[in-house]
Formats: structure tokens, sequence, C-alpha cells
């Protein structure tokens, strides 16, 4: 290192049995770097009064004025150009001096509190103020205000994989990586600080990060169950800013563009409040992850208003008491919801709401409903989505193998969301490479698409199916009454496959696509090719709202 050359400090905060002194080994083992274990935990012993076991002996031999450490140690002259600080989040008290965030390199260290606490037990009673999630998360807050937003790295991921993660970490921080951080010899260290014989006993055991057993957790003591709920939204809120490497259940996924970027930050009501996108969930007691047991319905919002609203809450109603589901919220409580989840995206046009209602949460797994005793779920889903076929051009269909639900199995009118052999079909459709796949009824006559309801058109007559296996769409009620008020003939009738094959038009109908032209079914063109006949191009919007 040059002489006058300032020390690039190197800030580490974490809670406490975060892999925090594995962390602080792994830098000491650089040839350009020092390390310091803890430097302000003199002060936060003086300001705060905790009692530890070795209180009166710390304080006795290490510095306790804060800012004098900040000063003197943290970013005192140095032979290194490297100098990295352990600091525990908890440790950041409101006397210290600005220059301790200002200053150096930052990065947070995070430990899922299931395996924190326990830990901590064996040494220390732990509380909500103990562990310091709260300051860790607000140390981030604080960085990420100053344009500074810190790596995250998380302790699994550093145990799991350390090199991938030790080389992004130095990457992000900007200073090369070592293989040397990879390995350290077992036992205590100079570095250690004088607290190392209560708190270091298994460190001092390990020569790496990596663990050579596959299940290492101990029952998790139920009376610290109250303090992991109140730790563990904490912990992943910080979780989602860390590095992807891998997981113990595979190989991460890249995170994925959105359709339409904007939805990233849209509110979403479950039940009765409304909350950000990654935090709108439901339980894994609840009827809808336990049995698709739901009921839902698509709405379109086009200039402030709600597309036929209240048929879709009649359908929605309906649905929901041929399920036999108890306690469901009124249409008042419904609407508020949507207008209230509306509102606060500022959603007023060119939007679509995915609404469901669940059973509810059960008391325990199972299919017997008799478990629904918190009553039903109500999820209003708004997003920024335009219609999602092609409405010019049209769209190619094939015919799946998968048919569509009998009322001999289930009644097609209760729209449910055991949508499985809908997602079969799906699937054949992706798999030729076409929009959607038109699916069949059990006798082999045409019912619907997997998403939409369907029409053709030949020698100037509508047909579409009756709905003895096809949802009665909303939509398609609507473009019934539209062709009838132009004095179109239209039947609804048992139609074969080689109709639609020959027909001089076909549309398909519903929510999230409107009314769109298909132009192709199963290879074969439709009528002269072109995306929207005249009759077609009648009944396409604006005339639906």
């Amino acid at each position: 290192m040059a002489e006058g050359e300032e020390v690039l400090v190197i800030h580490s905060w974490s809670a406490p049995r975060s892999l925090s002194t594995s962390l602080m080994y792994s830098f000491a083992q650089r040839d350009d770097m020092e390390v310091l274990d803890e430097p302000l935990y003199a002060n936060f012993l003086n300001v705060t009064g905790v009692e530890r076991p070795y209180r009166d002996d710390l304080l006795s031999k290490m510095e306790s004025d804060g800012n004098k450490v900040v000063k003197e140690v943290i970013f005192g002259p140095g032979k290194k150009k490297y100098r990295f600080c352990k600091n525990i989040a908890k440790q950041r008290l409101p006397n210290l001096t600005n220059d301790l965030m200002k200053k150096g390199k930052h990065f947070i260290l995070i430990r899922n509190p299931l395996y924190i606490l326990p830990s901590f037990d064996k040494i220390v009673p732990p509380s909500f103020l103990e562990m310091g999630l709260a300051d860790l998360v607000s140390i981030y807050c604080e960085l990420c205000e100053r344009g500074n937003p810190p790596p995250v790295i998380d302790a699994e991921d550093l145990q799991r994989n350390p090199e991938v993660v030790l080389s992004g970490l130095c990457q992000d921080l900007g200073i090369p990586f070592q293989k040397s951080m990879l390995k350290w010899e077992a036992g205590p260290k100079p570095v250690d600080g004088l607290w190392a014989p209560w708190w270091y006993k298994s460190v001092h055991n390990s020569t790496g990060f990596m663990t050579s057993r596959t299940y290492c957790m101990q029952p998790f003591p139920p009376a610290l169950y109250d303090l992991l709920e109140r730790s563990l939204p904490l912990y992943n809120m910080l979780k989602r800013y860390t590095r992807k490497t891998t997981s113990s259940l595979g190989p991460s996924l890249p995170i994925p563009s959105l359709p339409v970027p904007a939805n990233e930050k849209l509110l979403a009501w479950v039940g009765d409040e409304l909350l950000p996108r990654e935090s709108a969930k439901v339980s894994v007691f609840d009827s809808v992850v336990q049995g698709g047991d739901a009921v839902w319905e698509g709405l379109r919002i086009y200039d402030g208003k709600v597309f036929k609203l209240n048929e879709h809450l009649d359908r929605l109603f309906d649905s929901a008491k041929a399920l036999a589901f108890n306690n469901v919220p009124d249409r008042e409580e419904i609407k508020g919801a949507i207008f209230r989840t509306l509102i606060s995206n500022g959603m007023f046009d060119n939007a679509h709401i995915r609404l469901t209602l669940t059973r509810g949460k059960k008391v325990t797994s199972g299919m017997s409903p008799a478990f629904n005793l918190y009553g039903c779920i109500l999820i209003v889903l708004a997003e920024w989505k335009p219609p999602v076929y092609d409405n010019s051009g049209g769209i190619k269909l094939v015919t799946a193998t998968t048919r569509r639900n009998s009322p001999n199995c289930i009644d097609s009118k209760i729209h449910h969301n055991n949508l499985i052999n809908n997602i079969l079909a799906k699937i054949e459709g992706n798999v030729a490479n076409v929009d959607d796949a038109i699916m069949l009824d059990k006798d082999g006559f045409v019912s619907e698409t997997n998403a939409t309801n369907i029409f053709m058109v030949k020698k100037g007559q509508v047909s579409t199916p009756h709905a003895d296996y096809c949802l009665p769409g909303i939509t398609r009620a609507t473009v019934m009454e539209l062709v009838r008020k132009e004095n179109i003939v239209l039947h609804e009738r048992r139609i074969s496959l080689s109709e639609f094959h020959a027909a001089d038009e076909v549309w398909t109908t519903g929510t999230m696509g409107e009314l769109t032209p298909v132009v192709m079914i199963d290879g074969r063109v439709i009528g002269t090719g072109e995306a929207c006949g005249s009759i077609t191009r009648n009944n396409q919007a604006p005339h639906l709202v």
C-alpha cells in the first residue's frame, strides 16, 4: 500500500448468528485485508446498558466512545489496502457520526430467523431488539436513500455455494476475488473479540463455509414461534434483493421480465386489505391451494367503468352457491374492494381484473369443506393489460384431444378455479405453436376454446355452440344480443368441427380478448383468409361497450 493512501473500509452489516464471524475469517485470509471484529461493541454496551457475561471486562479493554472508534479505528490509517469491519446492525446507534454510513463500501448479510433464533437462544434469551433485524432493514433503506443500494447476501447461499457468492460479492464491492477466502484453519483467531469464548465455539471448529451435514436442523422451540413470526417479514424483505444463485430445491431461474412493466408496482386486494405485489399471498391452508376450490370472474375496465360488473357478480354468486360456499361477502363489499383496488392503482382504462373468491382457509389440510371455518377469501388482482389476442390480424387455433367438461362430471356453468382440463388443452395449443385450442364435448362437437367462447358465420348466418358444455360467457351473451339487433340469423346449436373448418368467418369472445377473429383452424384457412369478415368487424369493440 502506497504511503498516504487511504484504506478502503468494507462494512459488513448483519444480525447476530448469521455466519458473520465465518465471513470475517474469510476476508481475513486475503493478503490485502485487515479485519475488525465488532469495533462498536463497547459503545453499544455503554450506551444501552445491555448485560453480557463479559461486559465489565470488555468495557475496561475496548474503546467505548463510538465516534472515537469510527474516526481512529474504523477509518484510521492502516498498512493494507482494505479493512473489513464486521458490524452487528443493532450496534449502529443514534449517537454515532454519519461518517459511518457515508464512507466506505457496505453490504448486508442476512440469515433466516428460523436458524438464528435457536442459535442465539443457546447464549442469550433472544428478543426482537436483540435480533436487530429492524436495524438491518433501516441500514439497507438508508443506504438506498443515499443512492448506494448495498449488495445483500444470504448465509444459506453462502454455505451452499461459497465461491459463487463470494466472487459475486467481491464484484459488487469492486475488489478482486481471492480463492484464499474459501478456507481457514480451525481454532481461535488473533482477530477474535474477547467475547469469542461465549459465541464462537462452533465457528472455531470450522475450516470453511460448507457444512457436511445435509439436515442439520433441530426442532424449533415453540417458545420462539411468535418472535419468528415478527422477524420473518423483515428477513423476507431483504431477501428479495439478494444475488440469485442456486436453490436447495434446484437451480434458480432468472428473474423474468413482465409483459407490462408497470404491473411491477401494483397493489392487490387479498382478504380485507390492499398489499404490494410481492406480499399479496394466500395461506397454504387456503382451499384454492388445497384443491382449486374457488370461483372467479374476469373483469375489464373501459373509460372508468367495469364492463358488465353486475352480470359478472351475479355469476360469481351463482357459482359460489352451487359450490355451497359459506360466509360469502355481499355485493357491496365486493364492489368496494374492486373500486378501492382500481382507484389505488390509478387503473381507469385498459385494465383487467382477475376476481377470485376462495372457500377460505382450512383449520387443517384436507378435502372436506367442514374444515373451512374462517370464511371466504376475496382476491382482486388488477393489472394493466391490453387484450391478449391479436384482434386485428387474427389468431390460429388447433383442436385439442382434451375434452371439455361434461355436466356428468362438473357443470361448466360453475365458473370454478379447477381448470386443469383447460390447461391441458392450452398445452396442446402451445406445442402446436398456435394461440389457443378448440375443445370438443364428449360427443365430438365443438364446445369452446380452452379460454374463450367461439362463433362461426356461414352464408350470412351466425352459429355458436349451446352452453351445455361451455361456459355461457358474458361477452358471448353481449355479442349474441348485438347479432340479433342487426337482424342476423343466430343459431345456438351443436356444431361439428368440419363446419368450423369450412366457415366463412370464425371469432372467439371473452373478457381477456374481447372479440377476436380466427384465421386458421387445424391448418385450414378460414374463409378467404382475411382477418375480419364483415360480420366479425361489425361486432367488434367499441360496440361491446
